[in-house]
């Protein structure tokens, strides 16, 4: 386990803000997980769990405790109980059906190659959302119509409340739009992921498919909707619009969709707003419409621009401070809601010790 002290943060996230961390853990065996804990309970000091920062947001005066980065790497398959490594795999060990294991600190998208590269759906719409396999269950990431909660088999998580490795079936994960059992409520924090288990299939998607994606459909004459070839219009999508957060400062989707009850989609659909209507009949609107309306796209904002790509992204192409972000995000709320009537929710989390 390797330990460093005083990291900025900004160096940790991809939105580059964020003070110091008085101390950043890096966990790369499973046995490390229990060991951070015990640092950081010897020293009274406060915890947060971090993949590749992606989705967090550092603050100013930084964290006065411990970053625990996790590093668990590895891709398995599981086989009457037991995790086979897939290197060890043949083809002839592939069902039709699986259960498909990343370690917690596997790159996302690298995770998602693999099955797609296997014939499996799932989560190929899911290409390329930055991040880690253990960040992908804490706020339920989607994309394109999937989600995470679709596949979900378990998640083995370090219980810190109780100091032992459990299984969590998704019963007990609470999985909805962006907010889980993870990061939400009472047992926010309380867990550490070590690995994450999809149930897949042979097979492909099929329509109707999101708004983007179709659109792609249509102007492409794409008829395979394999998982690969699901996976490449998505990467292709993702590439036109949306900043690599390795070269970009930025966070992704820096706000959540909008989420319609079932009883205001017809209202939403009367005003000429598009909106994606799910199988319950709830909608969700598109804050990155609601945004590019406002006449934001592309607009500078203390420090950050609204992308001129995809409206829901901010950039960091000059601001050094939390407050900077503040002032920007705000800006964006508060003309969305004077036009439509919507408040829109940040997305990535704040890196703030929890109390």
């Amino acid at each position: 386990m390797k330990i460093r002290e005083n990291v900025p943060i900004s160096e940790l996230t991809t939105m580059r803000l964020g003070g110091a961390a008085r101390y950043v853990l890096e966990v790369e065996q499973p046995e490390d997980v229990e060991a951070a804990y015990e640092f950081a309970a010897e020293r009274e000091l406060p915890t947060w769990v971090m993949g590749g920062g992606a989705n967090t947001i550092g603050h100013d005066d930084g964290f006065p405790g411990v970053v625990i980065l996790n590093r668990l790497k590895g891709i398995f398959v599981r086989k009457d109980g037991e995790l086979v490594a897939v290197e060890e795999l043949s083809e002839a060990d592939f069902s039709d059906e699986i259960i498909l294991v990343g370690m917690g600190g596997e790159v996302w998208d690298d995770f998602v190659k693999f099955a797609a590269e296997q014939g499996y759906t799932g989560i190929e719409a899911m290409s390329m959302i930055p991040g880690t396999v253990g960040a992908a269950p804490v706020q339920n990431i989607g994309a394109y119509g999937q989600d995470l909660a679709q596949v979900v088999e378990s998640v083995e998580a370090y219980d810190t409340k109780t100091n032992e490795v459990i299984t969590l079936a998704p019963p007990q994960m609470n999985m909805g739009y962006r907010t889980t059992r993870f990061n939400t409520g009472e047992d926010a924090g309380r867990f550490f992921i070590i690995s994450v288990a999809v149930k897949l299939r042979r097979g492909e998607l099929t329509p109707p498919f999101y708004n983007s994606l179709q659109r792609y459909i249509d102007e492409h004459g794409v008829t395979d909707f394999s998982p690969m070839s699901i996976r490449k219009m998505v990467c292709e999508i993702r590439d036109e619009k949306l900043p690599d957060p390795e070269k970009v400062a930025s966070a992704g989707s820096f706000f959540k969709n909008v989420g319609v009850a079932p009883e205001d989609v017809a209202n939403v659909q009367e005003r000429g707003i598009p909106l994606w209507v799910n199988a319950d009949g709830s909608g969700k609107l598109n804050s990155g419409w609601l945004i590019e309306q406002c006449g934001l796209k592309g607009k500078e904002l203390h420090g950050f621009r609204v992308s001129d790509k995809a409206a829901l992204v901010l950039i960091n192409e000059r601001a050094k401070t939390y407050a900077d972000l503040a002032k920007a995000r705000q800006e964006i709320v508060d003309t969305v809601r004077e036009k439509f009537g919507f408040t829109l929710e940040q997305e990535p989390v704040e890196l703030v010790a929890r109390t």
